[in-house]
């Protein structure tokens, strides 16, 4: 569980830059420190292993989605949270990252908020339940 804001790290894993830069912008008004990466094989070698904090992963990637990044991690039993974000939201997508274990699935373009509050939420951080529920 994490203490405090300030110990917090989010990890970004988008392949748009005007996204990663947008939510790395977004984590650091928040308290949070951001670390963004432009594709899945980027942050499984450089950050997976010891990562804590939080996962905030576009499904829609090229190379590796974040369908294959998220198995990848439960395959490694690498444990920190992953928030799922997507322009696509169908129920096999929202089925797929739930039983990879996602914690929560976040549909594009995000509410700034709903994702802040889901980061307290699936950290520990925050205390009260995020105004979105988690993915069905």
């Amino acid at each position: 569980m994490v203490k405090s804001a300030a110990e917090l790290v989010v990890y970004v894993v988008d392949d748009d830059a005007s996204v990663r830069s947008g939510l790395a912008r977004l984590m650091r008004s928040a308290g949070h420190r951001a670390v963004t990466f432009d594709c899945g094989e980027a942050f499984l070698a450089q950050a997976a292993q010891g990562a804590v904090g939080c996962v905030v992963l576009d499904i829609s990637m090229p190379g590796l989605n974040g369908l294959q990044v998220q198995e990848r991690l439960t395959q490694a039993a690498v444990g920190i949270p992953v928030i799922a974000l997507s322009a696509r939201d169908d129920d096999e997508t929202r089925r797929l990252a739930r039983a990879l274990g996602t914690r929560f699935f976040l549909r594009k373009p995000v509410d700034d908020q709903a994702l802040l509050d889901a980061i307290d939420w699936v950290t520990g951080s925050g205390g009260a339940a995020p105004s979105v529920a988690p993915p069905r």
